[in-house]
């Protein structure tokens, strides 16, 4: 019998494209891969990758092995998912899957709320820019700010948090130099990737040095936090920071919705049943913050 194990390793290093690859995915070192690989190779008889220069390529049985591992991987998330849906144990393991941001700067105290109140609760925070793939049990729950709700899976059940809006800052210090006739350049600082949005204006305040990059939020607050210049941040993080001060002048915009996001049957289980009620409660209480309606300094 073909052992599902192999399988697993095999979809790693077909989906990365070498055992390099499959062994960061699968969290094993590289020869448990290579074990494994030949392990279904002597099963079946056949050999299932062409080794190149640039990695690892799929032989003609590799191609046909791979579109039934890929349904045997399918049937065996829905047997789990349908086992995990009638656990009603508030006991166990609770993966939630959230942006960094969110998870470092607004919701970690309430995390820690849930923790207490359900302390035989595992509770693991994925806080990460990737995408978890819910569908394929890789989280339980999801909370991921939404542009168009159109995007979202249909497969996905989702609770409807509060909208989620942005602002243009810089440290009040900056500010209080640049009224004062300072005349260090200020910089627009910006996650590399990203960039200016287009819906950022300067204000009162103009930019009139280079722009300062950065490859992260942590860093880009770091930067204007040091009176670098400005930069656009979302209401609950620079609303809440005393040494920062929105740019006077500049409007707020929308970045989404909050959502809630669970998976059919995982939906079901009692640990993750009280975890969404309990962030949906929470979330309401955070509204004002993330709509940048709980300034009240100048």
């Amino acid at each position: 019998m073909i052992d599902w194990d192999d399988i697993r390793y095999f979809l790693a290093a077909a989906r990365g494209g070498s055992v390099r690859a499959a062994a960061g995915r699968l969290g094993v070192n590289h020869s448990t891969v290579l074990r494994r690989i030949a392990q279904l190779e002597e099963r079946l008889g056949a050999q299932m990758f062409e080794k190149l220069p640039s990695g690892y390529r799929l032989t003609a049985a590799g191609t046909e092995v791979l579109e039934l591992a890929e349904q045997m991987e399918a049937s065996s998330h829905q047997l789990e998912t349908r086992v995990f849906g009638r656990d009603r144990s508030v006991r166990g393991l609770l993966r939630v899957t959230l942006t960094p941001i969110l998870a470092a700067h607004l919701l970690m105290p309430d995390f820690a709320d849930f923790a207490r109140l359900h302390p035989e609760i595992e509770m693991e925070i994925l806080s990460s820019g990737e995408l978890a793939n819910l569908t394929n049990r890789e989280a339980d729950v999801a909370i991921r700010v939404v542009y168009d709700r159109k995007t979202l899976p249909l497969n996905l059940h989702g609770l409807k948090g509060p909208e989620l809006f942005g602002g243009v800052y810089m440290s009040r210090d900056r500010l209080a130099a640049w009224r004062a006739g300072s005349p260090d350049p200020i910089r627009w600082i910006v996650i590399s990737m990203h960039g200016i949005p287009a819906w950022a204006s300067e204000g009162e305040v103009r930019t009139t040095g280079v722009p300062f990059r950065t490859t992260d939020a942590a860093a880009q607050i770091a930067a204007v936090r040091q009176g670098l210049g400005i930069t656009t941040l979302p209401c609950f993080i620079g609303d809440s920071d005393p040494l920062l001060v929105r740019v006077p002048g500049t409007d707020l915009h929308m970045y989404g919705t909050v959502w809630l996001l669970t998976q059919g049957e995982t939906r079901k289980t009692e640990r993750v049943r009280l975890f969404t009620e309990f962030m949906a409660r929470k979330l309401s209480v955070h509204a004002p913050l993330f709509a940048g309606l709980s300034l009240s300094r100048d």
